[in-house]
């Protein structure tokens, strides 16, 4: 039986010993180094009374200190709570909430303000340190970490994940990991960290790099391609947006990028013509995970999968249709799933918790297919709807459409009011490089292929999308801008 979380972390530390596993600030710091600062920092939150049970909340970089931090509210057993950059006040005190204890490297009022303990990262790293391998008091049914959802429908929802269930992870165990993930593997020598380690995606990779024998290399700010370059990155997480920026730098003013191996885009879906445009400029590095909160990894599509698939899912996954019964291979469905290292609800809502967590299964809320070789493709959201004529449109399947147009890089549709059928398509669309998307031409091209009821009947040009604290596209501040 493994050992429970986070007993595997500190074993790949002591494994690695004097190998360099963090760059920061100029500064290498070898596995054993590492170990020592995850003993100080258990010693300092106990000092302060933390363990089994308590929430932590982590206001926290990418440093070598952050990771000991967090990883040391997991060996006491804590319920850790990851706070991460750009939410906005009443997002930063929702996330906050039950929490006894906030641990910062952030020196502002924002740490601070609200009740309960703040303790700062420098005095928990300055505890003795006693060279004892820290006993492990987490318990397999605690709560271990809280883990928030974007906040794109509004405030984040707290997806509650249990020490069994990080224990159960793929990460820090190389014989779990699934063949998109150990070919990932193999490219992240030098992984590029920013933000935050408090985030799911930013931690969760940085395991899988340390477990691979791979070095977390920081940056601050993560100006691309100059960190790709200053740092000889082989690898880093991008959201589409970032990769839409990055790709047009190189074709503008390229820059050597010989080193680069691996971008994960993670966060939304990326296009087939993106991801081609991305290969073409960048060569054979993206690969495309796809996930939720609620369950972690549920496929990943390496460089080598056709544009558009999300590769072979590891984990077991069913495409239902809207009575709950599973469709045949080629038929489109909501997809529920069951991952090792799932949640088990959401904090404090009950009612919630049961719509989506179901018999074992998480229900995604996601539309997609598995095609007859068992890659999954998705096509959409469930509740992300236009309802015209009292007939529901998902919103989908005509984003892919319209960015399927020649003068097309991006398309965002959102539904508003309309006299005659009840809703609409509103369109918002960045337009491809030299090209003025218009509207007649766009109806045209939805209407052949999805129907009249699909076609937009507004038209708004944008030079870039707007993006949530967590980097998907906001929805939210289009539709309240149509």
């Amino acid at each position: 039986m493994a050992e429970q979380f986070p007993g595997p972390v500190l074993d790949l530390l002591d494994a690695a010993g004097g190998r360099t596993v963090f760059e920061h600030g100029g500064e290498e710091v070898s596995g054993a180094r590492l170990l020592g600062m995850v003993r100080r920092a258990v010693r300092g939150l106990g000092k302060h009374g933390v363990g089994p049970g308590d929430g932590v909340a982590m206001l926290l970089g990418v440093g070598p200190g952050a990771f000991a931090a967090i990883i040391a509210a997991h060996v006491v057993g804590a319920r850790v709570v990851g706070v991460r950059p750009g939410l906005t006040g009443p997002q930063r005190e929702h996330l906050l909430r039950d929490v006894a204890v906030r641990v910062t490297d952030r020196f502002d009022d924002s740490a601070a303000h609200g009740a309960g303990l703040v303790l700062a990262l420098d005095d928990l790293l300055s505890a003795p340190d006693g060279g004892e391998r820290p006993r492990v008091r987490a318990r397999p049914g605690d709560v271990a970490r809280l883990l928030h959802t974007s906040g794109s429908t509004g405030l984040p929802k707290a997806c509650v994940q249990t020490y069994a269930a990080m224990t159960a992870g793929w990460a820090h165990r190389p014989e779990a990991w699934p063949p998109a993930v150990r070919e990932l593997a193999g490219r992240l020598d030098r992984f590029l960290v920013f933000g935050t380690l408090a985030s799911q995606v930013m931690m969760e990779y940085g395991l899988l790099a340390l477990a691979a024998g791979g070095t977390l290399v920081t940056a601050d700010p993560p100006v691309l391609p100059d960190a790709l370059v200053r740092y000889r990155a082989t690898a880093s997480v991008i959201t589409v947006a970032r990769l839409t920026k990055l790709v047009a730098s190189q074709r503008a003013s390229p820059v050597d990028l010989g080193s680069l191996r691996a971008l994960m885009v993670s966060g939304s879906p990326l296009e087939p013509g993106r991801l081609r445009e991305a290969a073409e400029v960048l060569g054979p590095v993206v690969f495309h995970g796809y996930g939720q909160t609620e369950t972690g990894m549920i496929s990943m599509a390496t460089p080598d999968e056709p544009a558009g698939s999300l590769g072979l899912p590891p984990v077991d996954l069913e495409i239902r249709d809207r009575s709950g019964r599973p469709v045949p291979p080629g038929t489109d469905g909501e997809l529920f799933v069951r991952t090792p290292a799932q949640g088990s609800g959401y904090w404090r809502e009950p009612d919630l918790s049961a719509e989506v967590f179901t018999d074992g299964w998480v229900r995604t809320r996601d539309l997609g297919r598995l095609d007859a070789s068992g890659r999954l493709w998705l096509t959409g959201r469930v509740r992300d709807v236009v309802i015209v004529n009292a007939n529901v449109y998902y919103a989908g399947p005509v984003e892919r459409r319209l960015a399927a147009h020649r003068s097309v890089a991006e398309a965002y549709v959102v539904a508003v009011p309309d006299d005659s059928t009840g809703e609409a398509v509103h369109a918002f669309v960045v337009p491809a490089a030299g090209r003025l998307p218009d509207l007649g031409e766009l109806r045209a091209w939805v209407t052949a292929e999805l129907g009249g009821a699909c076609a937009p009947t507004r038209l708004t040009l944008l030079d870039e999308v707007p993006l949530t604290a967590a980097g998907k596209p906001d929805k939210r501040r289009l539709a309240a801008g149509s």
